[in-house]
């Protein structure tokens, strides 16, 4: 017998619909709890390593206007959409940016820190202006404030500051780790690999959320940046 099965003349018509309506809803929210858990990441193995490799990214799905799909503007969606666009070279895509004077960020990128602590990711510079410092950074963002705001560190490259160099964060600024010094090698791919688990840590000294939030990213101004594939691993 249906559980939705209306009596038209009994009294404990309300109640019957009550039911109904709560095992709708939750089939509903069943089926976008299995759908989500899905699609915010892969689970795929990474031969020569322990655990699993989680892709976040792989710049494969591009909207109509070449922007990744699930991505943000920090503030103008048009400034975005001129600086930022996924680009294919040799079957490899990647997200180009030129000149940016933004971030962009993507959220529902979602994974365990505790359990895949390890993030790398690939990078490329095209091209540098003189006197260029600044030349790209990604933003882990591993838990967000009490005001909802995301908490991260920036991982850089700099063209002047040795690596090593951190700068702290305040309130409104996220603290500044330098991990690639200087402008070479040009137009050569580069891998980075950090904990950004054990990071999280020493920085804000208390664990991160069960799930991060996401990922953003900033070329420097003047700058001609590729990003690749970024991915989360075990250690």
């Amino acid at each position: 017998m249906s559980v939705c099965r209306r009596k038209h003349h009994s009294g404990s018509n309300l109640k019957r619909n009550r039911v109904c309506h709560f095992f709708w809803a939750c089939l509903v929210m069943g089926i976008f709890l299995n759908w989500s858990s899905a699609t915010w990441g892969q689970e795929v193995p990474i031969a020569g390593t322990s655990g699993s490799s989680m892709v976040l990214e792989d710049f494969q799905h591009p909207d109509a206007k070449g922007f990744p799909q699930g991505w943000e503007a920090q503030r103008s969606t048009v400034t975005a959409y001129e600086t930022y666009t996924i680009q294919e070279e040799g079957g490899s895509f990647f997200l180009s940016a030129k000149n940016a004077n933004q971030r962009v960020y993507t959220k529902h990128m979602t994974w365990d820190p505790k359990q895949h602590p390890i993030l790398t990711w690939r990078w490329r510079i095209q091209n540098v202006p003189d006197n260029a410092d600044f030349l790209a950074a990604i933003y882990p963002s591993l838990d967000v404030d009490l005001m909802f705001i995301p908490v991260n560190t920036k991982y850089v490259w700099s063209a002047t500051l040795p690596v090593g160099s951190v700068k702290e964060g305040g309130m409104f600024s996220s603290t500044e780790i330098v991990i690639r010094s200087g402008t070479q090698p040009l137009g050569t791919w580069v891998e980075e690999r950090v904990n950004v688990y054990e990071d999280f840590l020493k920085i804000h000294d208390h664990e991160p959320a069960p799930h991060a939030w996401g990922i953003s990213l900033l070329g420097g101004p003047g700058v001609e940046v590729d990003f690749g594939s970024i991915q989360v691993q075990a250690e």
